[in-house]
């Protein structure tokens, strides 16, 4: 088996089968190709499951009674995976004409790659943000105060990037990112102690350790609409950002690095907090955005002695 496709869905029924109708048009195109599709349903009710079965009977379903998460759905579909490598995608995404062709052929002709990531497009084309430096405290302190729009330190300036030819990085979004699988057997699966967020930097960290080189790879097209399941649940999802932040840097930099890292969040959400009532200037719709991120920061400042 050439490629092991594997989808990990909450409650995204519409999105999912977008998604599945562009990954079977990539295998019809390229009937050579041996891929196989597995969708992890983390306890969806929106009947996602049965309209997936209907629709595409030959993907390998994996059916949970509870939310699991990102990485422990992945990791009970890579463990049955019989690729040479694994993709694992998002199920708000649709695969651009050979984007998974376009991978496959990369990582056979780069044999040093252990894994590589596509070219993540929004809905209206524009260039999304698909990778990222390795993430430090400092890094972390750039992004957190915005200092990138000075200068970038904390992210790629990828609009600079030759869009003709891969390039080297350090951390592959997650919403298109393919693995070799003899990395995966080296490293090990994502950690589960992430239920959402970072699983996929920690992943890339224990690669670039281990001597794998990671890519992005512009020839790999593909739309990704972000955020459609954790919308659902967004308070919750912010919160789980800054925890499985905290946790990598405390796993990857120690107990010290990870004491600065709240530090800093305190410090920045308090210089948010502090400017919020100025959110009441702005248009109702810039308005209502800025004072629900106010909210969020605020329960943030009330989580952080648990995290």
């Amino acid at each position: 088996m050439d490629l092991s496709i594997v989808i990990v869905s909450w409650n995204t029924r519409d999105l999912l089968l977008q998604c599945l109708e562009s990954v079977y048009q990539e295998i019809r195109t390229f009937p050579l190709l041996e891929m196989e599709t597995w969708v992890v349903d983390n306890a969806s009710t929106d009947d996602s499951v049965s309209e997936v079965r209907e629709k595409y009977p030959e993907v390998k379903l994996i059916l949970n009674q509870n939310n699991v998460g990102f990485a422990g759905g992945n990791n009970q579909a890579i463990s049955q995976c019989s690729g040479r490598y694994v993709l694992l995608l998002n199920p708000d995404t649709v695969i651009k004409p050979n984007g998974l062709k376009s991978l496959i052929d990369f990582m056979d002709a780069n044999p040093q790659a252990g894994a590589a990531g596509s070219m993540l497009l929004n809905p209206n084309g524009t260039l999304q943000t698909s990778c990222y430096p390795a993430p430090t405290l400092s890094r972390e302190f750039w992004r957190l105060f915005h200092l990138d729009t000075i200068r970038p330190y904390g992210v790629y300036r990828m609009s600079d990037w030759d869009m003709n030819s891969a390039t080297e990085v350090d951390v592959i979004q997650g919403a298109s990112l393919v693995l070799r699988k003899e990395a995966l057997e080296q490293v090990g699966l994502l950690d589960d102690t992430y239920f959402m967020y970072t699983e996929e930097v920690d992943l890339c960290y224990r690669l670039q350790k281990s001597s794998w080189l990671l890519y992005w790879v512009p020839e790999s097209k593909v739309v990704h609409y972000g955020g459609q399941s954790t919308q659902q649940v967004a308070t919750k999802m912010f919160l789980c950002l800054y925890e499985s932040k905290l946790i990598f840097i405390r796993k990857h930099h120690g107990w010290l690095a990870a004491q600065a890292y709240k530090l800093t969040l305190v410090l920045a959400t308090s210089i948010r907090l502090i400017l919020s009532p100025l959110a009441l200037l702005e248009k109702p719709s810039k308005r209502q955005h800025h004072l629900r991120l106010a909210g969020n920061y605020r329960r943030l400042l009330t989580t952080l002695p648990r995290m």
